[in-house]
């Protein structure tokens, strides 16, 4: 096999990106579960079977689920962060089953923020 140069990585790089971007594109909707240790320890798995349960019933093919790491706030997992594309994202915490049912028929499905579930409203890399 040949020796790759910078460019062939450019162009690799490149090619990914524009993958992803499609998939992206395609998404109305990111809801990440937090599985940090700590997350999995407070019940994330859990908590992603009901999202990809209630993503299955809804028969919507615009939202994913998606693991992620540790958020930084283990006393308040297990967590998710909703994204819809153009709003900024909102964390929820200490959830169940019964909560993540809430959240995606009102937030995801309806646009309505669950505030007694949502602990933050945007980012910390959000301009205002």
């Amino acid at each position: 096999m040949p020796k790759l140069k910078i460019e062939d990585l450019l162009k690799l790089k490149e090619q990914a990106h524009k993958r992803i971007s499609i998939r992206d594109s395609e998404l109305n909707c990111k809801i990440y579960v937090h599985m940090g240790t700590c997350g999995i320890a407070a019940g994330a798995r859990e908590i992603m079977k009901a999202v990809l349960e209630e993503i299955e019933k809804s028969g919507r093919t615009d939202v994913a689920a998606i693991s992620t790491s540790c958020a930084g706030l283990c006393s308040h997992e297990p967590m998710i962060t909703v994204e819809i594309k153009g709003e900024p994202p909102v964390k929820y915490i200490d959830l169940t089953p019964q909560k993540v049912k809430k959240i995606f028929h009102d937030h995801v499905l309806e646009g309505k923020i669950v505030q007694e579930y949502a602990l933050a409203y945007g980012s910390e890399t959000e301009k205002l």
